[in-house]
């Protein structure tokens, strides 16, 4: 194992006890079930933990997760923040980049790709 890759999960570690600790003030969700896989999650992740590392962008934690039955709209990324959960879909490389900028940063809405905006309860 390199050494980068070992910071990489030292670095997940981190957010994750962050997370539950209640110092996380993003968490990023990647829908990486069979269709998003398809569609290309993989690839999505990858664009968005580097944007997050490159940024240094220590409150915001990156996670995955399976299906969430919106094929058609894969690859699906949710951005949880206190008070709403975005969701946006039919996500490429680019748009992702632009989803940790434009929302996670700035507090912007990517309103091409928006699929839902939920109120939640915080």
């Amino acid at each position: 194992m390199k050494l980068e890759e070992l910071r990489k999960i030292r670095e997940r570690a981190e957010a994750e006890m962050r997370l539950r600790a209640g110092q996380a003030r993003v968490k990023i969700v990647v829908g990486m079930g069979t269709s998003g896989i398809a569609a290309g999650a993989r690839q999505v992740l990858r664009a968005i933990l580097h944007e997050v590392a490159q940024r240094n962008l220590r409150d915001v934690l990156v996670t995955q997760t399976g299906e969430k039955g919106l094929s058609a709209k894969e690859p699906l990324v949710e951005v949880h923040e206190p008070g709403r959960v975005a969701i946006y879909g039919d996500v490429d490389e680019a748009t992702a980049r632009r989803i940790v900028v434009e929302h996670v940063i700035h507090g912007r809405i990517v309103e091409d790709h928006l699929v839902e905006l939920r109120e939640v309860p915080t």
